[in-house]
């Protein structure tokens, strides 16, 4: 049987789902990357280039790599009802309009699986349409004769590119994420189509901790009032403890949804959440705090001595908390692992430097293994300060990469790695 679960942090990684730059990224413009969620346009080539390189690595160190585009076209290749379904949820009456929406669908359920998800992901403008005879239809189609040729049909999701979000896996199961904004909620319907259909996982024993499992329709997120979470967020440290962070992203409902699913299956005992300000450098957790070793992290200081945090457990009756507020983050953590203290290394430079370096994701590493990271090559100080903590760090350049706003911890979505 295949296995799938993460058991850590910093435990030796074993199998991890990338995405590669596409499509979607070249989509970027001035005009439309703030709606996008990119601080900026990027040099596609480039971006491909370093991520190669950000793989090559995890795979010279015996991790197993999968790309999320490739396991999507190998889910969409199984039949087409697996196509229907998610076709008939991306492009509704509300999406197309009511006088394209057959005729597209069609349009799409024509195309080879691959193309299929390159443009599920990468996006589709109504001036690549070909087949479909947009002008003879535009005489009675609103929609058809108002969209502007380079108006996208579907849109792209370049956020695709930091798996971390969409999913996340917590010991024996995954969260497919209901995400805070809708640019990124299409993402979570590819994850969930994945982990349900293709049978790499369909072999596998996991349990599903949201949506639940059973529901015919439980990767159909739109409904999901406040609840939103995102995996950058989400950190199982090990002796069935999780790190959440309540950010912009990741609500205090959702917590509380993990948590019951948590508890109820004896998976997880404590839950440390820790309530971030919010402001857009350091929108997940992982953006201000990475574990390097079973006793190690790197933490941004400014934002990190500012959390509130609150460990959860279970109630006297299931479905209630326990909730007890903790004087310290670091101090919670450090409890949680059984660790008497923490290495905690910050990020370098001076307060200029150091702004720099976190905007720049000098704290957003990924561990392979205990004591080996990966980081951008550009966050000279803080890499400095790791070495002489004895950490191993590997480098890429993340010139490209890291307009995203994201390191290397943000671009995996680790499927089975060891605990302590």
């Amino acid at each position: 049987m295949t296995e799938f679960g993460v058991f850590s942090e910093v435990g030796k990684l074993r199998k991890v789902m990338v995405h590669r730059p596409d499509l979607s990224l070249c989509r970027l413009t001035p005009a439309n990357h703030d709606d996008l969620l990119f601080d900026d346009v990027l040099w596609v080539e480039r971006a491909q280039q370093e991520h190669d390189a950000f793989v090559a690595i995890m795979r010279s160190r015996g991790v197993e790599v999968y790309y999320l585009e490739e396991l999507l076209a190998e889910t969409l290749a199984l039949s087409a009802e697996v196509r229907q379904r998610v076709i008939k949820r991306e492009v509704s009456e509300l999406t197309v309009g009511v006088s394209l929406v057959h005729e597209f669908r069609d349009y799409l359920m024509g195309m080879p699986p691959a193309r299929l998800a390159q443009h599920l992901i990468g996006g589709l403008a109504r001036a690549e349409i070909h087949r479909l005879d947009l002008d003879e239809m535009s005489k009675r189609s609103l929609t058809a004769v108002a969209t502007a040729t380079n108006e996208f049909i579907l849109p792209p999701l370049p956020n695709t590119l930091f798996t971390r979000d969409s999913s996340c896996w917590i010991y024996n199961g995954v969260s497919v994420n209901p995400m805070y904004w809708h640019a990124r909620q299409q993402e979570a319907i590819h994850v969930g189509l994945i982990y349900r259909f293709h049978p790499m996982f369909q072999n596998a024993n996991f349990e599903f901790w949201y949506p639940p499992a059973g529901d015919d329709n439980q990767f159909d997120l739109e409904d999901f009032g406040r609840a939103s979470l995102e995996g950058g967020d989400v950190m199982p440290i090990g002796r069935k403890t999780v790190l959440i962070g309540v950010s912009e992203r990741t609500t205090v409902q959702m917590v509380e949804q993990l948590a019951r699913a948590l508890f109820k299956k004896g998976a997880v005992e404590r839950i440390i959440a820790a309530q971030l300000t919010r402001d857009r450098a350091h929108m997940h957790l992982d953006t201000v705090f990475t574990m390097l070793d079973r006793d190690a992290v790197t933490i941004y200081p400014k934002v990190i001595n500012q959390i509130q945090t609150y460990s959860l457990r279970p109630g006297d009756k299931e479905g209630t908390f326990d909730v007890c507020p903790e004087s310290s983050f670091l101090e919670a953590v450090s409890d949680a692992l059984g660790v008497k203290e923490l290495r905690v290394i910050t990020t370098g430079g001076d307060d200029y430097q150091a702004a720099r370096e976190q905007w720049d994701d000098g704290n957003n590493v990924v561990a392979l293994e205990p004591g080996v990271v990966i980081a951008y090559s550009k966050n000279t100080y803080t890499n400095q300060k790791l070495r002489d903590a004895g950490i191993e760090v590997l480098t890429i350049d993340g010139f490209e990469l890291g307009k995203g706003r994201g390191g290397g911890h943000c671009m995996t979505c680790p499927l089975l790695r060891d605990g302590l």
